[in-house]
């Protein structure tokens, strides 16, 4: 059996290489170079919250005129769809970096059975959307009195 001397270095090169292709992989060359592909598709963040009588769903779409977006809700998904388009570039600029995503996106939100679709209400302020989607009458809490005997 031969003994091989450790070498860090060539440990730590191979570690590098493989922690590189790491990150290459996950986000791709433009976000380290600058590169002209894109970062990443546009996508909507969303918050979702509950109260005694309605869920309430907040997605922001800064840049998103409220005629480019469309809500539809189906078999207990609530879809939010629409496009963010990008500005006409300036031909007398010069632009240093292009980070901004634009382009179609869709969101989808799987919903409770317990939603009255019918009564669902949609608002667009200062580029948050706020879909307010009502509970039925069965699941919202109700207070039931105790009798003492």
């Amino acid at each position: 059996m031969t003994l091989v001397k450790w070498n860090p270095e060539r440990e730590m090169g191979a570690l590098q290489r493989r922690m590189n292709r790491l990150f290459d992989d996950f986000f791709g060359d433009a976000f380290w170079t600058g590169g002209d592909r894109p970062l990443a598709a546009f996508e909507p963040v969303v918050d979702i919250r509950e109260d005694a009588d309605a869920y309430y769903v907040h997605a922001e779409l800064p840049g998103v005129k409220k005629e480019e977006v469309r809500i539809t809700m189906q078999d207990n998904m609530l879809s939010i769809r629409g496009e963010k388009k990008q500005e006409s570039e300036k031909k007398e600029a010069s632009y240093h970096r292009l980070e901004r995503s634009y382009g179609a996106f869709e969101r989808t939100i799987t919903l409770p059975a317990s939603v009255m679709a019918d009564k669902v209400d949609a608002s667009f302020t200062d580029g948050v959307l706020t879909i307010m989607l009502p509970k039925t009458e069965e699941v919202k809490p109700r207070e039931i009195a105790v009798k003492v005997r």
